[in-house]
């Protein structure tokens, strides 16, 4: 089973980097000039997330509301597009940001088609139904961009709701925990990678291998330091989404340049 989209083998040595937000680290969160600072750091995959605004169009945002990452107020849910486009999405992060605005999917989407590539790692926030995910998948179809987008989720009827309308692309399961039905749930739900939070490879040693042996990709959030990103490339991790895509491509390289070094 080959890698979505960098062509690696499954349990490979060497995971794919995927920019957590962009590259959030050095510019604001879920915003072009982020999506762009990881594209040019060498990120494989940018993960970024997408919410509904009051009259149903879709915004790229983290938070359920809009004040931790903008000069406004409120829930992205009860605000419509054109107040979401007003709000500065860059000066809480530095002043040299000031400007930024909340993207929408469509942007995103002319972005990456113009950026050879780079993949999506498209987070759906909270539960969607069919009707609400159909806008997002035409969109991506339309662009011409399916074999470039991984669609992922918490939330299993959000999954599910991407199978339904679009099966043609490819899927993942965000988990925090481990039930003891994931490898099942995964497998009703099609997905191709189970994306489990860092510290469940610690207190289950064997998730790994376990979802590797199902046919499936395991990419892990959000690992941040390098003896991190150490312990999952030791399990065979397939990708590391993190938040110093930048510092973690440059890692990688030495560590597997280190590896590929004949010892006497």
């Amino acid at each position: 089973m080959t890698h979505a989209l960098a062509g690696t083998q499954v349990g490979s040595t060497r995971p794919v980097v995927i920019a957590h937000r962009g590259n959030s680290s050095v510019a604001p969160q879920n915003t072009l000039v982020a999506f762009e600072a990881a594209w040019r750091a060498g990120a494989e995959l940018v993960e970024l997330d997408i919410q509904l605004t009051r009259d149903g169009q879709v915004v790229v945002l983290h938070d359920d509301t809009v004040d931790a990452t903008t000069d406004g107020s409120g829930a992205v849910a009860d605000l419509d597009l054109a107040q979401v486009r007003a709000l500065d999405a860059g000066t809480w992060f530095a002043p040299a940001f000031a400007g930024q605005r909340v993207p929408t999917f469509a942007e995103v989407l002319t972005w990456q088609a113009d950026r050879p590539g780079i993949g999506l790692l498209l987070e759906l926030k909270g539960s969607w139904t069919p009707e609400q995910v159909a806008p997002v998948t035409d969109a991506i179809e339309a662009a011409g961009l399916t074999d470039r987008v991984i669609g992922q989720s918490f939330w299993p009827q959000t999954v599910a709701a991407l199978k339904e309308v679009a099966p043609q692309l490819r899927r993942g399961l965000l988990v925090f925990e481990v039930p003891a039905d994931l490898v099942a749930r995964c497998m009703e739900l099609g997905v191709m990678t189970c994306n489990p939070y860092g510290p469940l490879l610690v207190a289950d040693p064997g998730l790994v291998v376990r979802l590797h042996e199902a046919g499936l990709q395991v990419m892990v959030w959000t690992l941040d330091e390098p003896e991190h990103w150490a312990a999952a490339v030791g399990v065979g991790v397939d990708a590391i989404i993190s938040n110093r895509p930048d510092r973690l491509v440059g890692w990688l390289d030495g560590a597997m340049a280190h590896e590929a070094v004949p010892v006497d």
